[in-house]
């Protein structure tokens, strides 16, 4: 882009590249606090993305499969910088949280035999359960609908769908990408059936250094990239909609992490700054090293910026298919609904006796009664009480 056009824009890239780097470094919150500060920020104070710009891309964020903020900064690097704004902006946002949780998954594997991480990760652990429950009940508001009978009545398809994904994530303690998809075609079929259904069916079909720093194998790599990328692509909304997958594949099924690393891992996301999914950093480093760090985080997050540049310049179009829209509708509801079950399954192993019930719930009160109050915060002090409560 031109001096003239970067004056017309009111913004070059490099300071909107920069605008994401601090907002990787020092953004706590979760998705939902990033998005709006990425409104706050650029639309209200800067006047760098309009209005209109703005809730295109956050709707673009919301339909496709991947990380809400991470999406949102890409769509919003896209607006003016097209491809290199998207790219540069992608990866200033979640750069400084990947560089931190490797550091964290170093100093984890060092000490992580040591009392005072295992203390810290003691009460952290349980406060991160209490986290994740309020998580859930605003995700299920946000994509099922308010617990109304009136609006439960109305929407009845989609809490089966919710209420499908909670019961075979707590019992086979898996998540089904299969479920997921069934139940987007199935509200699809039912809400919006797209043009082709009208029409005679013919051929038609659906195609869907430091300890442990280099340590890795190549198969194990590739099972790393594949896992992680099928976990970038069919997971919708919240950062934290990716847990009840990655517990199934990385504990469960490939039994990667034990149930304490892994919830450990979800703890790490919580503490540190930027997107929740960078969690996925600090998994792959267990795993395989950097190596592997570099894999997970790069597999889901390519989804994510795949389909956010592809359909990007043909959204406004897009946006408006009925059929996309319920679709996604159907899937969101039954991934919010597996992120139920998990929760349930990690909390019976995560809540092992009095006090980390106690702390647990202490978490999830502070977050429904202090309302400006912060995960870190929340984060910081199970840490001091697991001490705390170790030395006693």
């Amino acid at each position: 882009m031109t001096m003239k056009e970067e004056e017309k824009q009111g913004y070059s890239l490099k300071q909107l590249m920069f605008y994401f780097l601090k907002l990787g470094t020092v953004g706590f919150g979760g998705p939902v606090a990033l998005v709006g500060y990425m409104h706050r920020d650029l639309v209200e104070k800067r006047n760098w993305i309009s209005e209109e710009d703005y809730k295109e891309g956050l709707a673009l964020a919301q339909l496709a499969p991947g990380p809400l903020a991470a999406q949102l900064g890409i769509y919003l690097g896209f607006v003016h910088y097209r491809v290199i704004g998207a790219t540069l902006c992608g990866l200033a946002f979640v750069l400084p949280s990947f560089i931190m949780v490797v550091l964290l998954g170093i100093i984890y594997k060092l000490f992580g035999g040591l009392f005072w991480m295992q203390a810290v990760f003691y009460g952290v652990g349980a406060a991160v359960i209490g986290i994740i429950i309020m998580s859930s009940y605003k995700l299920t508001l946000k994509s099922v609908g308010k617990i109304q009978w009136g609006l439960m009545k109305k929407n009845w398809l989609l809490w089966l769908f919710y209420a499908a994904g909670i019961i075979v994530t707590a019992i086979t303690k898996t998540e089904n990408v299969l479920l997921f998809v069934a139940a987007g075609l199935i509200y699809m079929f039912v809400k919006a059936p797209p043009a082709w259904l009208k029409r005679p069916i013919t051929a038609n079909s659906i195609l869907l250094g430091i300890t442990g720093f280099w340590q890795f194998e190549w198969p194990l790599l590739g099972k790393i990239g594949l896992f992680f990328t099928k976990a970038g692509a069919f997971v919708f909304g919240s950062g934290l909609a990716i847990v009840p997958f990655l517990h199934a594949g990385v504990v469960t099924e490939n039994h990667w992490l034990t149930e304490q690393e892994f919830v450990d891992a979800v703890a790490v996301a919580m503490i540190t700054p930027g997107p929740v999914v960078i969690t996925v950093g600090f998994i792959g480093y267990l795993i395989a090293g950097f190596p592997g760090a570099s894999i997970a985080a790069l597999a889901t997050f390519l989804p994510c910026y795949l389909f956010t540049v592809i359909p990007a310049p043909y959204f406004k179009k897009i946006a408006k298919n009925t059929s996309i829209k319920a679709f996604v509708d159907g899937i969101t509801a039954t991934v919010v609904g597996a992120l139920v079950g998990a929760v349930i399954v990690i909390a019976t192993r995560s809540i092992t006796d009095f006090s980390t019930a106690l702390i647990a719930l202490a978490s999830l009160l502070s977050l429904i009664y202090i309302k400006k109050i912060q995960e870190p915060y929340i984060i910081a002090v199970a840490a001091i009480l697991g001490i705390l409560l170790k030395l006693l």
